[in-house]
């Protein structure tokens, strides 16, 4: 895990590794969420056991066929890249022994896991079944690829990928999920929740900005994210802006205290909904049908 000098919540790839992010739990200073992403060639083997964590396994690039001691599953139509169709996503649950096998030139991969005490089927979700959301408007129109998205049958993971076109805002208007609480009925109003920025960008010299706040400023970063880059938000508002020119996708990975995305919006910038006038006729971004082209 290679922390970047000037801001501490930006950890940077070791592109020479096949493994070319590893972010473990104790290396974020968090409970439960743990990231990796790596890329293989084809014909190279990834063997593992989930043991006392379930797993979520995100094909950024490429095509697997994976065994495990609770099914086989074979992507036919995987994305040549992320701006090339949506992900095919691979749910394990604790206590899997799994052999994943490249089957294409490069095989490029985004897995996060966490503990759990609870037992779940596998689920390996197609590009088709992926629930597309348009969200914001405006400038800050963004479109949300759900991949193991609340209501998904696991115990703590959640997984969305994020399309924010040149020069939007996403992530905006600001949210926080760093405090569990319900109302008067129990209804959860906000989860307890870690989380990871992973990010790809369309053009290699190409960037995002991304600012990770509290209210009471005693964390206030701006981390400059370039491609393979992850930014992790331990707590507070985290707004992103995509460069101008510069398309920008970033997959999501959270766990903590409920399967779920409730958060509370910065209250400075509530107002912001309900202004937005239209949405930015370039989102949707990817679909289904450009997968395997």
């Amino acid at each position: 895990m290679n922390r970047d000098e000037k801001c501490a919540l930006l950890v940077k790839p070791d592109e020479a590794a096949q493994c070319y992010q590893y972010i473990t739990r104790e290396g974020g200073e968090w409970e439960f969420l743990n990231f990796a992403a790596r890329k293989m060639h084809r014909s190279e083997i990834w063997e593992g056991n989930t043991g006392e964590n379930e797993y979520g396994i995100i094909l950024l690039g490429g095509n697997y066929r994976v065994v495990t001691d609770k099914g086989s599953w074979q992507t036919v139509n995987g994305r040549k890249d992320v701006f090339s169709g949506i992900a095919h996503s691979l749910y394990l649950p604790r206590h899997t022994r799994f052999e994943l096998v490249a089957e294409s030139g490069t095989l490029d991969l985004a897995y996060g896991w966490c503990e759990t005490d609870r037992d779940f089927a596998p689920v390996f979700k197609r590009p088709e079944e992926v629930q597309i959301e348009i969200r914001g408007g405006d400038n800050a129109t963004r479109q949300i690829n759900d991949l193991l998205g609340p209501g998904f049958p696991c115990h703590r993971l959640v997984a969305v990928e994020v399309y924010t076109p040149s020069g939007n805002w996403s992530s905006f208007p600001a949210h926080k999920h760093d405090e569990r609480r319900v109302d008067a009925q129990g209804n959860l109003l906000e989860a307890r929740l870690e989380e990871t920025y992973f990010y790809k960008i369309a053009k290699p010299q190409g960037y995002a900005m991304q600012r990770v706040y509290t209210s009471d400023g005693t964390l206030d970063e701006v981390a400059i994210a370039r491609n393979n880059d992850v930014v992790l938000v331990p707590k507070g508002y985290h707004p992103v802006v995509a460069g101008h020119g510069y398309d920008v996708y970033y997959l999501n990975f959270l766990t903590g205290s409920d399967q779920s995305l409730a958060n509370t919006p910065d209250p400075d910038h509530e107002w912001i909904f309900g202004t937005w006038k239209g949405t930015d006729p370039r989102i949707p971004m990817v679909s289904a049908n450009m997968n395997g082209q």
